[in-house]
Formats: structure tokens, C-alpha cells, sequence
């Protein structure tokens, strides 16, 4: 089944306010940079973003943030984002933090059919306050349930128009898991190539988890923090 789009408007010409959406990357890493630029446009509000974290101030989910379009975030991380630490401490936004092993769980959970599971992470913390605690070998679980979202917002360095995704190095982070959580997945890739191209032992998304593909363009791919060390004396 052929699932190309022609361009970024059209991938994202359904998502409305107040939907619930999943968005792939790690810091600034492996994020759909042209479906938030997107969704600024549009001028949504209300969402609720599942996100590892959301982005710098002026880049990535943080522009999101800055026009007040997101309600509630679902991440794991804020450290690099000062309007979400403003909004989050202010009571503005709200947020529920979730470690990051659980997120990432929690994400395949809901890609796999899998309702709920016990984990001991987050046990004896604020993580487990009013969650189901149950006693596995002598040692306390807490019940997490799983995550989906109306859509889940991927990026990929390779893609064909049946869907098939290839990432490129830590960009893969949490992009395969949300692209089998969400009710509509859309992908956006760097390469767009015919089908057959991909090798499918090197596929890490089968097309059967997207339902729409475009091959996106002007990619920054901002370095979050660029740390380098100075050359010594020869």
C-alpha cells in the first residue's frame, strides 16, 4: 500500500486541538523537526505531547511550548528547556515525569497490545504515588500502564512509500517504539527511496506501523550542547 504524502501539510492536516500526540527523538536528536514546524503553523492548542523531553527553548518541541500550544507533558527529562522548567514550576503546564526505562516501556507496551505491566523503577519516589504496588521474589513493583497517542510523530533517515523505516545511529532512539504506539503514525525521512531498496534485514520499522510517509527537508540538526576540547601545543 502506498502511503506518500506529498508534503507536511498534508501529513498533519488532521491533527486537531486537545489530541494526544507521540513525538520521536533524544534531546535534539532523531526529532521530526518538519512536522513541529508544522504544527506551530496550524496554531493547535491543548495537546498532550509524549516526548523524552521537549526540545531547547527555540528549537524542536520548545517551539510548541513558547506559543502555549501544549497542555500536558509526558517525558522523562526538562534539564535543557528553560520555558518548560518556567511553565512546569509556575503550574502553567503540566507535566508528569516518568523514568525513562519506564517511558520507553511504557511506549512498547503500547505498540504491543500489552495493557499495563510491574516495574520496580520509581518505587519509593514521587513516580509511584497512587499507583498498585505488588511484591514479585520479595521485592516492590509499581504498576505503570501502557501509552498511546491519536498520533505518533516519527523521523527516519530512510523510507519507501509502503512505509519501511531505516534510522541512522542514536537517531533510532525512542522513534521505533511511538511508531507502533500511535492510532496514525506519520514518518518523516531524510532519503525517500523506491521499494526493495531497503535491505529487510536492516529495517528497523516495518510499514506495517506507519500510515504515512514524505520526505522532509531543510533539516537543522542542532548539536544540543557542543563541547570540545582545546588542541594542545605542538
Amino acid at each position: 500500500m502506498n502511503k506518500l504524502v506529498a508534503n507536511v501539510q498534508e501529513a498533519v492536516k488532521d491533527i486537531e486541538s486537545g489530541m494526544t500526540l507521540m513525538l520521536g527523538g533524544f534531546g535534539l536528536c532523531g526529532i521530526p523537526e518538519n512536522c513541529i514546524a508544522a504544527l506551530v503553523k496550524k496554531g493547535i492548542t491543548n495537546l498532550t505531547c509524549i516526548s523524552n523531553n521537549a526540545g531547547v527553548d527555540d528549537f524542536g518541541l520548545g517551539l510548541l511550548l513558547q506559543k502555549r500550544q501544549i497542555k500536558k507533558m509526558i517525558s522523562s527529562y526538562v534539564g535543557e528547556n528553560d520555558e518548560f522548567e518556567r511553565q512546569m514550576l509556575s503550574g502553567e503546564l503540566e507535566v508528569d515525569l516518568i523514568p525513562q526505562g519506564s517511558l520507553a516501556a511504557r511506549c512498547q507496551a503500547g505498540g504491543s497490545g500489552v495493557p499495563a505491566f510491574f516495574t520496580p523503577a520509581g518505587y519509593g519516589t514521587e513516580v509511584a504515588f497512587g499507583k498498585e504496588v505488588r511484591y514479585f521474589d520479595g521485592k516492590p513493583h509499581i504498576l505503570e500502564h501502557a501509552l498511546s497517542a491519536d498520533f505518533a510523530i516519527v523521523k527516519a533517515w530512510k523510507g519507501d512509500r509502503y512505509g519501511n523505516l531505516l534510522f541512522k545511529g542514536t537517531a533510532r532512539n525512542f522513534n521505533p517504539l511511538m511508531a507502533m504506539a500511535g492510532q496514525i503514525t506519520i514518518a518523516e525521512v531524510e532519503e525517500l527511496v523506491e521499494p526493495g531498496e531497503l535491505d529487510p534485514n536492516t529495517i528497523h520499522t516495518p510499514g506495517i506501523f506507519v500510515q504515512r510517509i514524505f520526505q522532509g527537508e531543510k533539516y537543522e540538526k542542532r548539536i544540543e550542547q557542543r563541547t570540545v576540547r582545546q588542541r594542545e601545543n605542538s
